[in-house]
């Protein structure tokens, strides 16, 4: 893997219309995305067959992991285990860092 750096809420990309997610890094066993969502927008709770963390790097909503719904914002880490379900509401505009585990 080379070397990389980023300024990570400069090239965060977000829509008015729906949530985006944007692929940094992909390395054997894991992939790193940045997901934006704009007020009000929501990823419905969802299970997905991989475990992920996620890092609230700006702004406030709530994330769903398995059954449980946790209030955040900026610097909150949040993990979700393999087949659990999670989902993402955004009270205020969120740029959020995913960690995706796919080993």
């Amino acid at each position: 893997m080379t070397t990389t750096s980023m300024d990570l809420l400069n090239v965060a990309e977000c829509s008015p219309s729906d949530p985006v997610k944007k692929d940094l890094i992909k390395m054997s066993g894991s992939n790193i995305v940045l997901v934006c969502l704009e007020t009000g927008q929501e990823i419905p709770p969802h299970p997905e067959p991989y475990a992920v963390v996620f890092v609230v790097l700006k702004g406030e909503g709530v994330i769903t992991a398995g059954n449980v719904t946790h209030p955040v914002k900026p610097l909150h880490l949040i993990s979700v285990g393999k087949d659990e379900n999670r989902g993402i509401r955004c009270d205020q505009r969120m740029i959020l860092l995913g960690i995706r585990d796919d080993v």
